[in-house]
């Protein structure tokens, strides 16, 4: 157990220093690692937990915490949580100190520029493998457009929009 233990925190706090965007810019690295690598659960599994976090009310960071309990119980769930949170905290504090001194240095403007593509890229990525968790099929690719329509296109609220995903999903993998 300490073995699984110390793979949760390596993995998470490792994913938590290049989490530029928040957990949605390294969805992808996460599913690959949590499914792929080391195989602790099912693509499905993994997207069902993203969805229960997403859903629940709280900052999306939770579905850490589902994932280690998924695969090492309530300590698992808390050390995972801890290694993901504590290391981009950290980094985050001593960044917004500099960053906050370097107010007024050109380099700063370019830099965040810079920054929102990679962003955006990474957010994409995660939507691509959240929408087709056993990779590309045309149920999931009808879904996630569809999805995306009606945000764009409607002021429906997400959660309703979230439902009907939810439920097409349903009809659409029975």
């Amino acid at each position: 157990m300490a073995v699984i233990l110390s793979e949760i925190a390596l993995y998470f706090a490792l994913l938590s220093l290049v989490s530029v965007g928040g957990i949605p810019a390294v969805m992808p690295e996460m599913q690959r690692i949590v499914v792929e690598v080391q195989g602790w659960m099912s693509a499905s599994t993994f997207t069902g937990f993203y969805a229960l976090a997403q859903a629940a009310p709280g900052p999306n960071v939770l579905v850490c915490a589902l994932l280690g309990w998924k695969v090492a119980g309530i300590t698992g769930g808390l050390v995972a949580l801890a290694a993901f949170c504590a290391p981009a905290a950290a980094l985050a504090w001593w960044i917004g100190g500099l960053w906050d001194r370097m107010r007024e240095a050109s380099w700063r403007t370019t830099l965040q520029r810079a920054l929102v593509p990679v962003t955006v890229g990474f957010v994409a990525a995660g939507g691509y493998v959240l929408a087709m968790p056993e990779g590309p099929d045309w149920r999931g690719a009808l879904i996630a457009s569809a999805s995306a329509a009606a945000l764009l296109g409607t002021r429906v609220n997400p959660l309703w929009i979230l439902g009907a995903g939810g439920l097409g999903g349903a009809l659409l993998y029975a």
